[in-house]
């Protein structure tokens, strides 16, 4: 028998062992298998030749493909029919992925209240017995007569299951822990998991049935498998937050139905997840008056404008090298700010321990906040507080710009709703938008237009 060795980790294969795997680095991470060529060859010999039978594919003219549009299925859940783009659609394949106790498997058992007005639900689970799931359910107050649970990890168990019930959604929690009994390696391994998700995706594809999987992580955050996954399915949907905190938030990564930029947020509680439909109240509602440091921005996130706040630490260090710390902002953005306001305002940063938050566990990635992530530094460094009623958002270039980002009225009237008077935006993106009555609209060229901010 002819064995490999492939990586758990990138799914690296080698005919030898490694201590270390040549391709991702990682250490101790090689499992014995059996040859995929060898497996693939007895897996032929054992299933009879229907060649003769078998009907050929067949091209055809795209004006001549008929296809039957199905509306999208509301899961009863407005934030994550936000994040799919108005709901389930039939036959697509959704990858949701978290860290252990982020709050997965609650959220999908509480779609299947909903989900089973609509038809049958198959629940499977390869990690808790039915029993459990029952208990959870009824904490929940999930009880519909359309909704089956099933625990097994044999997908061709799973599959005939399927064929059996004739759902019109599956939910599979979790993918690493099913099996193919044609493939020798272990659950969760590279090949384990593509293989289990290739028969799963071929029946959503076939019969029409979504499939909502759930997905572990590995240490550093990404799905585990690693990247086979998320190039099979149609959406892939990350569920972020601290599980010290109480909110969570699922976001978009990949989507062929909808946009990849939208997010749900939700609050976690003893009866389950809420969802929180004005996400920019409940993100200042903690918000300290007359603090430096403390600056309030405004981000889009896919269609809707949310308000977040950014907070900023400077303090002398006795050490030589001084400490870098950004929790919801990259970090490799909070050094190019630190760097453009030592060169340009000559504000010694060098000599500073630097420490920047998003409050309640939110992550920024638009551009947009670098102008309110400086305004917060600047403000903690010369301890001046930033006014209450200002808000600012905007671009930071190199040069020490500041430069106009998208969406400038929505954010415009997503600040204004929440009380703000003084807007301080880009120069640039004043030329498109109106006055607003009663709102002080501040232009900002560069970051010393930010500092005259702080001395007004």
């Amino acid at each position: 028998m002819k064995t490999e060795f492939i990586c758990e980790n990138c799914g690296y294969v080698a005919s030898k062992w490694y201590g270390r795997c040549p391709q991702c680095g990682e250490w101790n991470c090689f499992s014995e298998r059996e040859s995929e060529v060898a497996v693939s060859v007895k897996t032929k010999k054992s299933r009879p030749n229907n060649s003769a039978t078998t009907e050929k594919p067949k091209s055809a003219r795209i004006k001549d493909i008929s296809f039957n549009e199905k509306e999208r299925t509301g899961t009863g859940i407005g934030e994550f029919d936000r994040v799919l783009g108005g709901g389930i659609v039939a036959g697509s394949v959704v990858l949701l992925s978290g860290e252990p106790g982020i709050g997965k498997s609650t959220l999908l058992l509480q779609i299947c209240s909903q989900l089973g007005n609509h038809g049958k639900v198959l629940y499977i689970t390869g990690e808790e017995s039915s029993a459990q799931i029952k208990l959870r359910c009824r904490r929940l107050g999930v009880d519909n007569d359309n909704v089956f649970i099933l625990s097994e990890n044999n997908i061709d168990s799973i599959i005939t299951e399927i064929n059996t019930i004739a759902p019109e959604v599956v939910i599979i929690d979790s993918i690493q822990t099913m099996y193919d009994d044609n493939y020798p390696s272990s659950q969760g391994s590279v090949t384990q998991v593509r293989q289990c998700a290739l028969r799963l995706i071929g029946k959503a594809k076939e019969d029409g049935v979504s499939m909502l999987l759930v997905g572990h992580v590995n240490k550093e955050g990404a799905i585990a498998g690693p990247k086979v996954l998320e190039h099979m399915v149609d959406a892939v949907l990350y569920f972020e937050g601290d599980k010290q905190h109480a909110y969570r938030i699922v976001r978009a990564e990949k989507n062929r139905y909808g946009s990849t930029n939208e997010i749900g947020v939700f609050e976690m509680g003893e009866e389950g997840l809420t969802e929180i439909e004005k996400p920019s109240e409940m993100l200042l509602s903690q918000r300290p008056k007359g603090v430096p440091g403390n600056c309030p921005v405004c981000v889009v996130e896919g269609s809707r404008p949310i308000i977040a706040e950014v907070q900023c630490l400077v303090t002398p260090t006795v050490y030589p090298t001084p400490r870098r710390m950004s929790s919801g902002i990259d970090y490799n953005r909070t050094a190019l700010l630190l760097a453009v306001l030592e060169k340009r305002l000559g504000m010694k940063f060098s000599s500073q321990d630097v420490y920047v938050n998003v409050a309640a566990g939110m992550r920024l990635i638009e551009p947009a906040c670098d102008a309110a992530c400086a305004m917060a530094m600047i403000s903690t460094y010369k301890n001046i507080p930033i006014p209450d009623d200002l808000i600012v958002f905007g671009e930071i270039g190199l040069a020490g710009e500041c430069r106009s980002v998208s969406n400038t009225g929505q954010r415009i009237n997503e600040a204004v709703r929440l009380g703000f008077k003084r807007i301080a935006l880009p120069y640039h993106s004043i030329k498109s938008i109106k006055a607003v009555e009663g709102v002080n609209i501040i232009p900002l060229r560069g970051v010393f237009d930010l500092l005259k901010l702080l001395d007004e």
